[in-house]
């Protein structure tokens, strides 16, 4: 087992932005470029934004056992060597069947994860959909089991349409001490405001104690689109991918609303800043995982293209892309702050 493993506590889990790292390969032979990756992280790290690897954005669907391992082996290599020794990662842990989720969340404790994240499979979706006892037992046996915290992520799209209630989430958060939060990729902000109503009441903590200290239930959007309407409902941040384009505007976006909790003087940026967020979200999350990736090409000089059978973006569209005024209006604003 690494060190890592053998770690009593998790690295502590904050509110904040955090990324789903893209899996970069290699053009001729889609082996894993781990140098790409290492580079990734590194720069997202500086930007204040935290890594989620092996999860939808990062293919996790398309990578071997031994490849997600890889992945956390090397961000935590980067992260350390960078002085980032503080940061937690948080490893994509879904799979088919709960026995295998269990097995990869050993894999990602033992190369060196803190949390994992599981989305149930949706293939017998029209089975598990409507059986909340089976729902809630995949979660729960998942955390029972795992050596590290699990957060819960609801995201419709990616599991035949199984879309978690905020009563089931807030069972989950009541009755799995090693639960440590959930990201809601459905999108559904009165979701996350009855969730956060429950979890953010001060005798909460107190009631359902959490396994892990450092480890608290947080309660994530899965798009910037709604940064501002989280922070005012009590919640704690976002898990998304445009963090991976422009990780300072979206921190940026983040501190502000934290701020604006004490000093209401600060709505009218804070609002035009989401404005210029949630546009472009909207717009580059329509490109998927190959627009992500042509971005970061345009940007960062590394990006390349998704695994096959994901099809890479058309060059046109590339380029229709990154000359829409919502991208436009979204790379100004990360210049402007990089350059502050």
């Amino acid at each position: 087992m690494s060190n890592d493993s053998q770690r009593t506590t998790p690295r502590a889990l904050r509110p904040g932005i955090y990324a789903p790292i893209p899996s970069f390969f290699l053009e001729q032979t889609e082996d894993l470029d781990l140098q790409a990756l290492e580079k990734h992280v590194v720069m997202a790290a500086r930007a204040g934004v935290g890594q989620v690897l092996a999860g939808s954005m990062g293919e996790a669907i398309h990578l071997a056992r031994t490849e997600r391992i890889a992945l956390i082996k090397a961000a935590r290599r980067a992260l350390d060597a960078a002085g980032f020794t503080d940061r937690p990662i948080i490893a994509g842990i879904g799979a088919g069947s709960t026995r295998e989720t269990i097995e990869l969340a050993h894999d990602a404790a033992d190369a060196g994860a803190d949390y994992g994240i599981a989305i149930i499979s949706g293939y017998f979706a029209g089975a598990i959909a409507g059986n909340k006892k089976a729902l809630k037992a995949y979660w729960k046996e998942v955390s029972e089991k795992s050596a590290i915290p699990v957060l819960v992520y609801n995201y419709p799209s990616a599991s035949g349409g199984i879309n978690l209630d905020s009563d089931t989430i807030t069972e989950l958060a009541k009755e799995c001490p090693n639960v440590a939060g959930v990201k809601l990729t459905c999108g559904d902000v009165g979701k996350l405001t009855r969730i956060a109503t429950v979890v953010s009441d001060p005798s909460f903590t107190s009631l359902y104690p959490r396994k892990h200290p450092n480890a608290p239930f947080l309660i994530f959007g899965g798009y910037t689109d709604f940064i501002l309407p989280t922070a005012m409902v009590n919640g704690h941040g976002a898990i998304t991918g445009l963090a991976n384009v422009a990780p300072n505007a979206v921190v940026k976006l983040f501190k502000l609303c934290e701020e604006l909790r004490t000093n209401p003087s600060l709505l009218p940026e804070a609002q035009r800043l989401q404005g210029i967020i949630a546009q472009a979200d909207a717009t580059i999350a329509k490109a998927s995982i190959a627009g992500t990736k042509a971005l970061l090409e345009k940007l960062y000089g590394y990006g390349g293209k998704p695994r096959r059978p994901l099809p890479p973006i058309e060059t046109s569209t590339a380029q229709a892309l990154w000359d829409h005024p919502h991208t436009q209006d979204l790379v100004r604003l990360e210049q402007e702050l990089r350059e502050m």
